[in-house]
């Protein structure tokens, strides 16, 4: 099959975007030219890639099968790209990483410092939940994965390098906000504002408190820990989230942290990536530097 770097470049794009014009707009290209590249690579493949319905397109099983090579052909090159810049003696390159929303609290100033230290090294930052981390992982998409607890059943390496204490809060002036030592039964009575099904952190609130055998009651669901904060601070109910969100709503008084018999809930920040890959140079180096440095960039709270 005869096809150039230049078609696979432009065939990745439109599948990112499931758009030729979007696709023209990143690579700086004109839309006949995107869509005369996609032409020619489907004559060389044989087969139709992508398929119109209405006004959108999508792609065709073939166009799936040859999304899977093509991202294997990038990976390769990209990989070949970092050893050299590697050989040549200086940390250079992209580094692609995902975190979790929680990690983003304190996964900015690492990279921040670790920019500062190599700053030949360029990095794309996605913020999402954690499906999105799964699926990424399951497409082995990024380099690094920022994350909690993993699922066991999936083929991924993984690194501890921090622990993530969940903790109960409560606007200033809940009537137990000057109870100490709470037990989990003075709970069982209040609303907690949570996170979607699928989140880490309602996956371990959910563990824990059926392990004690408490029922816990649920209001309303939300998909970030802003959202669960500023609920909370409205009086809409408890909240259960990570320590590492808190350092402003605590230094401002917005919010407080219910002191709670076997709280908090202790769970861990994970280094993830997909057990079968050869981490590049760049992604190395910055493993390295979480595992060395992450205590440093986050606030010690009182708990």
């Amino acid at each position: 099959m005869n096809i150039t770097f230049r078609q696979l470049k432009v065939f990745e794009a439109v599948v990112r975007h499931l758009s030729f014009t979007q696709a023209a707009q990143e690579l700086h290209l004109s839309q006949p030219a995107v869509s005369m590249q996609i032409k020619q690579f489907e004559e060389a493949a044989g087969l139709p890639l992508f398929e119109q319905v209405g006004k959108k397109i999508f792609l065709t099983h073939a166009g799936k099968e040859m999304h899977h090579y093509c991202r294997n052909i990038a990976f390769e090159l990209n990989e070949a790209q970092e050893v050299l810049e590697q050989l040549k003696g200086g940390h250079r390159g992209h580094l692609d990483i995902s975190v979790a929303t929680t990690a983003n609290y304190f996964a900015t100033r690492l990279l921040a410092a670790f920019a500062r230290k190599f700053p030949d090294i360029t990095f794309s930052l996605d913020v999402t939940n954690r499906a999105t981390l799964l699926s990424q992982l399951e497409q082995n998409e990024k380099d690094i994965v920022i994350m909690g607890r993993p699922p066991p059943e999936m083929n991924l390496e993984t690194h501890v390098f921090m622990e993530n204490p969940l903790v109960v809060i409560a606007p200033p002036n809940h009537p137990l906000a000057n109870n100490k030592s709470l037990d989990l039964a003075d709970l069982a009575n209040e609303l907690f504002v949570v996170r979607e099904p699928a989140s880490g952190t309602r996956i371990a609130m959910q563990r824990f408190f059926a392990e004690r055998g408490i029922e816990f009651k649920t209001g309303m669901e939300m998909t970030s820990n802003e959202a669960i904060k500023q609920s909370v601070e409205a009086g809409l109910g408890l909240g259960i989230v990570s320590v590492h969100t808190l350092e402003l709503e605590l230094e401002t008084r917005r919010l407080i942290i219910l002191d709670v018999n076997q709280f908090p809930i202790l769970r861990h920040w994970y280094l993830v990536h997909r057990h079968t890959k050869r981490l590049l140079p760049v992604a190395e180096a910055f493993r390295e530097f979480v595992m060395e440095n992450a205590d440093k960039f986050i606030t010690n709270l009182e708990l």
